[in-house]
């Protein structure tokens, strides 16, 4: 764009956030009312309906029959807990991280669980070579980067015969990405994120070599109610039939059971991938096409097509981060993107959602307004000078 005009055409839906994310497009409260409210979850009705979440959520994402699904309390971060103090400790681990969550598994790791840990660490934008970690050692990681829009892009290096444990926190990439099971031994992933559902709730995948873990390994150190998957020495059964440890949501788990719905509906994973690379692609060629603006992600093979993060690069951009956060607030003042600032642990800059729930048409309407906000902030921080 030439000047300071507004464009013309706005977003359908401003929402591009990268957690809690956009609703699926379907989405409508009506389409709640068979949720089961005020009845016991441990009724016939209630057990049905978690039973069918996790039905469901193997359908779409093509997990195998032996692997175990449940949902267990505390979003995505309290299900990559739960597994890390109930299956570390039997050997040492190999940590790596190259953003703010898988730092927070690091801190867990060594500063709480005082593990046997060798600490793999990347900056923003790069990503640890996997080749070069022990997988003798169990191994935890996160497979996309929600602040760094950095991906593993594929599970290749993932030796099949490891000796040790896979723990892979996947909840930007579950319903997005290819997820090679059988290289996985752990995988976590919150409802909020690539499917748009709502947040507390957990999923929890665990391969028959997790669960021989969990039958054969007692950690040191105490667990409390709500990590205990096992009972007389045997893995509880229950929690993968529904039969949550804690009180789940069941206006949420019907949110979620919608969610699923829709992406049957959209041609199940093939489908909610072919939405999120239609997104990315949006936002690639707009990069492309402005010397301004450019991919934190260093190299196209690791970049994200979810949390999609960008950063300014124009030399005449004085405070980077101030510069940053007022064109997000312009973005969110216009009403055309909400809550598209990098995260407060990131480099600055935007981090723009491109999940399968947002609309292709809507991130399109969108990149003309990065243009008009960029342009119009040159110009203010100018004025200002």
């Amino acid at each position: 764009m030439s000047d300071d005009k507004t464009p013309a055409t706005r977003p359908a839906n401003p929402r591009f956030s990268s957690g809690p994310c956009a609703k699926p497009p379907a989405f409508s409260l009506d389409k709640l009312a068979d949720a089961p409210l005020g009845r016991s979850h441990r009724a016939a009705i209630g057990k049905a309906k978690l039973k069918q979440a996790i039905d469901d959520t193997r359908e779409v994402l093509g997990i195998p029959d032996e692997y175990r699904i449940g949902i267990v309390p505390g979003s995505d971060t309290g299900a990559f807990e739960m597994a890390m103090w109930t299956m570390l400790g039997q050997r040492p681990v190999e940590m790596v991280a190259w953003e703010s969550f898988g730092a927070g598994w690091v801190t867990d790791a060594v500063k709480q669980l005082k593990l046997d840990a060798n600490v793999h660490e990347a900056e923003y934008g790069q990503i640890v070579d996997l080749a070069a970690l022990d997988w003798s050692r169990d191994v935890c990681f996160t497979w996309n980067g929600t602040t760094s829009g950095v991906r593993v892009p594929s599970g290749d290096v993932i030796p099949a015969d490891r000796e040790g444990l896979t723990l892979c926190d996947a909840t930007s990439a579950a319903f997005a990405q290819d997820l090679p099971w059988e290289k996985l031994d752990v995988t976590t992933f919150s409802w909020q994120k690539v499917l748009g559902g709502e947040a507390a709730h957990g999923m929890l995948i665990l391969s028959p070599r997790a669960v021989e873990r969990l039958e054969s390994y007692t950690p040191a150190w105490p667990l409390p109610k709500i990590f205990r998957l096992t009972k007389g020495g045997k893995i509880n059964e229950g929690i993968f039939k529904g039969e949550t440890i804690n009180t789940p949501s069941m206006l949420a788990v019907e949110d979620y059971l919608q969610a699923l719905a829709w992406a049957k509906a959209e041609g199940g994973l093939t489908g909610l991938m072919a939405r999120a690379d239609a997104n990315f692609a949006v936002v690639d060629r707009f990069v492309a096409e402005n010397d301004w603006i450019a991919f934190l992600a260093q190299t196209p093979e690791i970049r994200s097509n979810t949390s999609v993060c960008l950063k300014f690069t124009d030399p005449a951009i004085i405070d980077g981060a101030a510069f940053a956060k007022a064109v997000a607030k312009r973005l969110d003042t216009e009403g055309v993107a909400y809550d598209i600032g990098a995260y407060r642990d990131a480099p600055a800059g935007l981090r723009i959602w491109c999940g399968s729930t947002v609309e292709t048409s809507d991130l399109k309407a969108l990149m003309p307004w990065i243009d008009w906000a960029y342009r119009a902030e040159l110009a203010a921080q100018a004025k200002a000078a």
